[in-house]
């Protein structure tokens, strides 16, 4: 049993070190379930009691590990809105709740393994790992980012197929090669022989560096369309833990005009601010937003460049006479709703408002707030909602003046990648990531969120633009490369002449079509289970 206990570790281990933003470490994702695997076999093999409890717990174990080691920062992050011990306990949500859908996945792969051959058993586990992913990417405590295909974001030049099949091919890919490798390690292992080892160790090669290799040419003779863009994007570093402080939202203002002003061409298009670059005291009111200084400073600022656009993060609210969503909150003998915006402002009175809709489980909503409105009562007494921020359904594409769209991804929203498709199927030419990732400190969880962007380069085939509040900023073309990056901590603006894009990948149009087809085998596969066999 200690023997499983190490093989459980071992994986874990390997999953870490695969994990980015360490670069080209992702080629340890091919082997990096075999361990847990092999002590899984174990456990089916020997002779133990409670098999399937220790199947999910030893999975469980591993994904714990490789969970907490990956995300630690996540603590960082709540601790800046919700203090110590209740940011302790969400936290236990990303740590926790995904290893313990790991270990129900290997639970029921054990299950399947009682009554069928280990072949369609392992179609069953490959189905009910992608139903998993696909879960813990829609409900109410969605945390995609521990998405197994995330994991070649720190060697993107070997994916250039996402633009097919989206990050859900490259969780296909890892689970395949591992099966393959285990197949062949414990068939050496207990010397035998079901299946031919030259054959599966070829059909290993094959599945591993065919793509690969297709990738890396892909990548070499990729070519954007040229169609240019001058486009600035923004890092005014203002520490989050001091901005609603001594830190004024003119003062504010002012570094992010000063800061775009010097490297601003006149023909620059697009100024990117980071999340919640615009703010007021109270927030800001979205219907009399005009009569605000700050909007007066922006269109001033804008007045040199004659196509110039300003899209950036803004805290908002709107006004309601009654209580229209789930979210509102009363004040008075009205309602309202904050907002974790972002704004488009021209040289004109028009104005296009975007409300975050991907809002960050416990620290900006209250998840399964529908189910929780009987509880209203209580909650009046913390601000009268069951949520936190308001949010809208789908996704929004700006437009200037000219016609350009883009697409104002805020934050976490850009972890998914199905709903960024969606702005890029709504005319969106090239992808706004506007963030703070100054909550989190200086850990891996910035590099992270910079190096997952990569993938919506290289799914939709649009530039990315990102301005985040502390870093790290940057563009990235459209095959994934960092072509420019800001440091950490550093207040500065970057600029850059980036290509617009009409067309539309597979990725794009079809979105993750592997998971539906994923869907229709793990139900074959959870009849399998049921059915006695005669």
């Amino acid at each position: 049993m200690k023997n499983n206990y190490f093989l459980s570790i071992l994986s874990a281990a390997l999953l870490w070190l695969a994990w980015p933003p360490i670069p080209y470490t992702s080629i340890l994702l091919f082997i990096a379930f075999v361990p847990l695997l092999i002590a899984v076999e174990n456990i089916i093999r020997g002779d133990y009691k409670h098999k399937g409890r220790k199947v999910f717990g030893f999975a469980f174990l591993t994904g714990v590990i490789w969970n907490t080691a990956s995300i630690y920062w996540v603590y960082n992050a709540m601790n800046a809105f919700l203090g110590a011990f209740p940011s302790f306990m969400i936290s236990l949500i990303p740590f926790t709740l995904a290893p313990l859908l790991m270990g129900l996945v290997f639970r029921l792969y054990y299950q399947l393994r009682k009554r069928n051959s280990i072949l369609i058993s392992f179609m069953g586990l490959v189905s009910f790992w992608m139903a998993y992913e696909y879960l813990h990417q829609s409900w109410e405590l969605a945390f995609p980012w521990m998405t197994l295909g995330n994991g070649f974001a720190n060697f993107h030049q070997i994916i250039q197929w996402y633009s097919v099949t989206g990050v859900y091919g490259g969780t296909l890919w890892i689970w395949v090669a591992n099966i393959l490798a285990f197949l062949w390690y414990w068939q050496r292992k207990e010397k035998i022989e079901v299946y031919n080892q030259k054959v599966l160790l070829a059909i290993f090669g094959g599945w591993v560096l065919i793509p690969a290799i297709g990738s890396f040419i892909g990548y070499s003779s990729y070519e954007e369309h040229v169609n240019p863009s001058e486009v600035v994007t923004v890092q005014p570093n203002i520490d989050p833990y001091s901005k609603w402080g001594p830190i004024s939202p003119e003062e504010q203002l002012k570094t992010l005009t000063d800061l775009s002003q010097k490297v601003a061409k006149l023909n620059t298009e697009f100024f990117i601010w980071p999340e919640t670059a615009i703010s007021g005291s109270n927030g800001i009111n979205e219907e009399e937003f005009r009569e605000y200084d700050q909007y007066q400073t922006v269109v001033d600022f804008l007045e040199p460049y004659h196509n110039g656009n300003v899209l950036s993060g803004i805290e908002s609210y709107v006004i309601y006479q009654d209580q229209k969503t789930i979210t509102a909150r009363p004040i008075g003998n009205v309602f309202y709703d904050s907002f974790n915006a972002g704004v488009l402002v021209d040289g004109s009175s028009k104005l296009q408002f975007y409300h975050k809709s991907k809002l960050v489980p416990g620290a900006e909503k209250m998840p399964f707030g529908k189910a929780l409105t009987i509880l209203t009562p209580l909650f009046k007494h913390f601000g009268g909602t069951t949520g936190g921020y308001g949010s809208q359904a789908e996704p929004s594409v700006f437009y200037s003046a000219s016609g350009i769209g883009v697409a104002p991804v805020i934050c976490y929203e850009s972890i998914w990648g199905n709903y960024v498709a969606e702005y890029i199927k709504k005319g969106a030419q090239f992808i706004a990531v506007i963030t703070n990732d100054g909550w989190w400190g200086d850990t891996s969880g910035k590099d992270q969120h910079l190096q997952y962007a990569k993938l919506r380069a290289i799914e939709n085939r649009r530039w990315v633009v990102r301005s985040a509040n502390t870093g790290i900023s940057a563009f990235i073309n459209q095959r994934g490369d960092i072509v420019q990056k800001s440091s950490w901590w550093v207040p500065t603006a970057l600029s850059q002449e980036i290509n617009l894009s009409e067309d539309l990948s597979f990725y794009t149009k079809y979105s993750d079509l592997i998971v539906y087809f994923s869907f229709i085998t793990g139900l074959l596969s959870i009849v399998l289970m049921i059915v006695r066999k005669k």
